[in-house]
């Protein structure tokens, strides 16, 4: 190595020191030059500020003999008196001063206001500059930024007769002016000193291109550098260098080409025939100086690339440089980082387009397209039926149902999508099925377990081309869901071990997706069951509304949405809708409770707001027993709103928990939206719910609705109100259809969240099917109210139930009269059953008692209870009412009260 090192040093060193002498005389040059500019440059400052010094001076006694001679001048002092000494002294100082040679001379009083200026608009304006001095009878000098520019002024004092300073006078020139005569020399100044420059680089230009020509104009550092470089570079390529000179001596060889050739150590400056261990091929290409390309070469067991070039195009006399490159390891790796880099590939596309749904047939329709036509060129999943439910499979015979099929064609020879099969033991998806591993057949015409499972079907695969399968197992989490086929036909060559990796690999991946989506189908459809087991399953029977609902439940998952129709005494109806935040079973399972609670709570016959709070209680009651338990959920936010329909007074009386306003749709199609007192959420404050009563015309639609409905990602509330109050605006429909326009106008391809809508038509119990009257707090009237009830139930044909109606309305009214307060009052009431109701102002509560044989009394309401099918009690805000109710004989139809025309349409509350 040091031999080599001083070879070449000696071969370099001519040339370095050529570059020595040339980077001499370059730095002659700059010293040169930098003498050059020094001198001029010092003589161009000595210059500038004599030149500077004298004008200055100059500008100073010229503007003081000026100031001096104008302030002296006889008549200045008479001018200065006259009512107007601009109009005097203005052309006389404009004179002077071009007569002068000066830039400007300003008269001015002894306040500084000029009177004269080369500017006429500065005359009146404040003299610039320092007037101090000069009121004191000095003559005063300076330099200012005035109107001109930079100038040079003098000030003198203006004396009267008397002594004193009536007026001051200033001349000045303008810096620039001055300095404009001494810079005419800087010229000849810097043209002497680029003639020098000139001379000097044309001189040392002439001297350096010589030595460049010498030392190719590289200096020592560079050459030293690049040698460096050179030798760093050589060796480690990882590519065999060999420099052979012209009579066939090995001159260099890195250490790639050692190990490539099996040069000895000290092979560099033999003979290449000499060297033990190189081929006489080798030995001829590389002595031949032929030029050669990609040619390949045997040494040894190697298998190598040779690329030789001349070290000199024009000229042989350097001998040639080859380049040696291994091929035999590089072709083997290259195909398989290639083989590699593909089923990464493949892997990755798995992993980001397997499962981005929680639908089993679509994870396995996925699979399906993802390992087409990379890695197979059909492929078939088929799952264990139960996996498609959501359930896990039965232990027992193979019995898959074919979920995916996928190929390079459309028209594949398999079992098509839907088809159940029953495997036999002997076939590839039996085994694999059965065994949880993969099962590899090469070469299908040599398998005669599959082919017994359906001899003709088998055949026409055959024939079809397919000539090699891999059956994997979907096994997630020790459970076996069913098998992945993959088959090849347009691949020549068969699947192997090293393809079964690659297809377990894929399969796992995916079995995992399809097992999570088949956990979900079971969850969602366990939530979907509860959530509807939880909803009303029908309507009940009622004369006063004419309901139509939709209930659609969200994609994600079950949420706590939920709607009610539930009836109360004396016909009316009451209208309920809800919202628990959240989706789950959680959210399903609190919908439920707070939904019975509605139910509990609307048997008590409680106003709206009372309720409500009743409700509200109980989500705080529910909220604190969670917390307390430590491991609980509570109610994290629900909505409500409840409403009573009246159909004998047309009234609505609504009160709203943090729910939207309901839609109230007119006879004629006008929609408005009511200004309810919106109370807080249940659960959120335990703040009083308000009521407000609302008269509504008969055929009025009252349209609840959840926010589900309205509210939507890519719109605001008041964008879904306007869409809700455009749907509702189309004319006189029914509530069916109107449910039907709604959800069509309204809800996406894909709801986000649940949707309840319950659309209620009012109806109205009219005069013809109501008869009540007061009764006087007398026990006698007890015998009127018999007659007048007779005769009403004779009227209206249910004179069967003349005997218990009698009965019964006496006692209730004895105990009016008895025990309550005035006003009593009765009223019967003809729907789907005949109610009887007797009202009073006191707010007594009767109870039901069993009176022993020797008691007089204490058997009205026990009585009253056998002769009807059902009584209860409600309070009012005025007392309470006794109810009870009567089935119809069976030959008196129960009937839907008729419509009826009223006087006039009342208007829809307002917003």
């Amino acid at each position: 190595m040091v031999e080599r090192v001083d070879r070449r040093w000696s071969v370099l060193r001519k040339p370095l020191i050529a570059r020595n002498r040339r980077s001499v005389a370059t730095q002659v040059f700059a010293l040169e030059l930098v003498v050059v500019v020094l001198l001029v440059f010092g003589a161009i400052v000595a210059q500038v500020l004599e030149s500077r010094r004298n004008s200055d001076a100059e500008a100073r006694n010229k503007s003081i003999a000026v100031a001096e001679t104008f302030a002296h001048s006889p008549g200045l002092l008479a001018a200065l008196k006259t009512p107007n000494p601009t109009a005097i002294l203005q052309p006389i100082t404009e004179a002077t001063r071009k007569v002068a040679g000066v830039d400007f001379i300003v008269v001015m009083n002894d306040q500084g206001i000029r009177y004269t200026h080369p500017i006429p608009s500065k005359i009146g304006q404040r003299f610039v500059g320092t007037i101090g001095p000069s009121l004191h009878g000095q003559i005063y000098t300076e330099s200012v930024h005035g109107p001109l520019g930079h100038e040079v002024q003098a000030t003198v004092p203006v004396f009267a007769p008397n002594g004193s300073i009536p007026a001051l006078v200033s001349a000045g020139l303008v810096v620039k002016h001055v300095t404009a005569v001494s810079s005419r020399q800087l010229p000849v100044i810097l043209g002497i000193g680029a003639a020098g420059v000139a001379i000097a680089t044309i001189g040392t230009a002439l001297i350096a291109r010589r030595v460049k020509r010498q030392t190719h104009g590289m200096d020592p550092v560079e050459l030293a550098r690049m040698y460096e470089h050179h030798d760093a570079v050589l060796h480690a390529v990882r590519e065999g260098v060999v420099i052979v000179g012209q009579d066939g001596q090995l001159l260099l060889a890195n250490d790639e080409a050692r190990a490539l050739l099996g040069l000895p150590a000290k092979a560099e400056g033999r003979y290449l025939g000499d060297i033990a261990g190189l081929s006489p091929e080798t030995v001829e290409l590389l002595v031949s100086g032929r030029t050669v390309t990609d040619e390949l070469l045997h040494v040894g067991s190697r298998l190598v690339v040779v690329n030789q070039r001349p070290t000199d195009p024009n000229s042989r006399a350097m001998g040639t440089v080859a380049t040696i490159r291994d091929s035999t390891e590089l072709l083997a790796l290259s195909g398989k980082a290639e083989v590699a880099g593909q089923r990464l590939a493949l892997l990755y596309e798995a992993g980001a387009g397997v499962g981005t749904t929680l639908d089993v047939e679509r994870t396995a329709e996925e699979l399906a397209r993802v390992a087409v036509p990379g890695f197979a060129d059909f492929v078939t999943v088929d799952l264990a039926d139960p996996v498609l439910h959501g359930d896990e499979p039965t232990a027992g015979a193979v019995n898959l149902r074919r979920t995916a099929v996928h190929g390079i064609r459309a028209d594949y020879p398999f079992y098509p999508v839907g088809k159940l099969t029953a495997y036999i033991p002997s076939s590839p998806m039996a085994r694999g099925f059965d065994s949880g591993r993969s099962q590899v057949v090469p070469d299908l015409a040599d398998a005669p377990g599959w082919h017994a499972q359906d001899p003709a079907l088998t055949r026409r695969i055959m024939d079809y081309g397919v000539h090699s399968l891999i059956t994997t197992p979907l096994n997630a989490r020790g459970i076996i869901l069913g098998v992945v086929n993959f088959w090849r036909s347009g691949k020549p060559e068969p699947f192997d071990d090293e393809d079964r990796s690659l297809a377990e690999e894929l399969v796992a991946r995916a079995a995992v997706s399809i097992d999570n989506a088949r956990r979900y189908t079971r969850e969602h459809a366990m939530a979907v069951t509860l959530q509807r087991s939880l909803l009303p399953r029908a309507l009940p029977d009622q004369s006063a509304l004419e309901v139509a609902h939709r209930y659609l439940p969200a994609q994600s998952g079950v949420s706590g949405d939920w709607f009610d129709v539930i009836p109360l005494p004396g016909s009316r109806v009451a209208l309920v809708v809800g919202d628990v935040v959240g989706h789950g079973l959680h959210a399903a399972a609190t919908m439920g409770r707070l939904r019975t609670a509605v139910h509990n709570f609307s048997a008590l016959d409680l106003p709206p707001n009372e309720l409500l709070g009743h409700l509200d209680e109980l989500v705080n009651r529910i909220d604190q027993e969670e917390t307390d338990s430590g491991g609980g959920i509570g109610v994290t936010g629900a909505t409500c709103l409840y409403a009573i329909y009246d159909p004998t007074t047309r009234v609505c009386t609504v009160a709203t928990a943090g729910h939207p306003p309901p839609a109230l749709v007119a006879p004629g199609g006008e929609v408005v939206f009511p200004d309810l007192p919106t109370g807080p959420p249940l659960g959120a404050s335990g703040m009083p719910y308000e009521s407000t009563q609302m008269e509504l015309a008969e055929g009025t639609q009252i349209v609840l609705y959840t926010d589900g409905l309205i509210e939507e990602r890519t719109r605001d509330f008041d964008v879904g109100m306007d869409l809700l109050r455009a749907a509702l605006s189309q004319g006189d429909r029914e509530p069916e259809e109107n449910c039907r326009a709604v959800l069509e106008a309204l809800l996406p391809e894909h709801p986000q969240d649940d949707v309840a809508l319950l659309i209620a038509k009012t109806r109205v119990l009219g005069p013809d099917r109501v008869a009540e009257r007061d009764v006087p707090s007398d026990p006698a009237a007890v015998a009127d109210i018999r007659a007048w009830s007779n005769a009403t139930l004779e009227e209206w044909g249910l004179d069967e139930l003349s005997f218990a109606t009698e009965v019964a309305l006496s006692e209730l009214v004895t105990n009016a009269i008895r025990y309550g307060s005035e006003p009593v009052r009765v009223r019967l009431l003809r729907d789907r059953s005949l109610i009887l109701e007797v009202s009073d102002g006191s707010n007594t509560s009767p109870h039901l008692t069993y009176a022993a044989i020797t008691d007089e009394g204490g058997r009205g309401l026990f009585m009253v209870a056998q002769l009807t099918q059902r009584w209860g009690t409600r309070y009012t805000p005025h007392g309470k009412i006794i109810w009870a109710e009567q089935a119809f004989p069976a030959l008196v139809p129960a009937q839907t009260p008729p419509r009826h025309e009223a006087p006039e349409a009342l208007p829809l509350p307002s917003m």
